[in-house]
């Protein structure tokens, strides 16, 4: 397992939830090479509403049902790690906004795999 502890490196990752890689979720491709590549996780969320460089507004809200949710994907890592990652996202985020941020990690913990089994 990964130790990750102090100072580290969050990129998010805002894309469509249609936005796809070789006829699959874009947001699928990305978690399953960030955890190829060993980093130390990697989650999804699916937005409610939002609007990115098209000003084209996407919503859940009923009478204006969009198909194309905003997506974020947040992954945490040391630094060094994630910036190598970054070429990764390079080739598969055609449109959308990466973002870095510095944070610092609090607690890391996973479950124990006898307790998972």
């Amino acid at each position: 397992m990964t130790r990750l502890t102090g100072t580290a490196l969050r990129v998010t990752i805002f894309i469509g939830e249609n936005d796809t890689w070789h006829h699959k979720p874009l947001f699928s491709e990305i978690v399953h090479r960030a955890h190829a590549a060993g980093l130390a996780g990697a989650s999804v969320f699916r937005g409610i509403e939002g609007f990115g460089a098209s000003s084209l507004v996407h919503t859940t809200r009923l009478l204006s049902m969009s198909e194309d949710l905003p997506v974020a994907i947040i992954i945490v890592d040391t630094e060094d790690r994630v910036r190598a990652f970054l070429p990764e996202l390079d080739e598969l985020v055609g449109e959308g906004l990466v973002i870095l941020d510095d944070c610092e990690v609090i607690r890391y913990v996973g479950r124990d795999k006898k307790e998972s089994a």
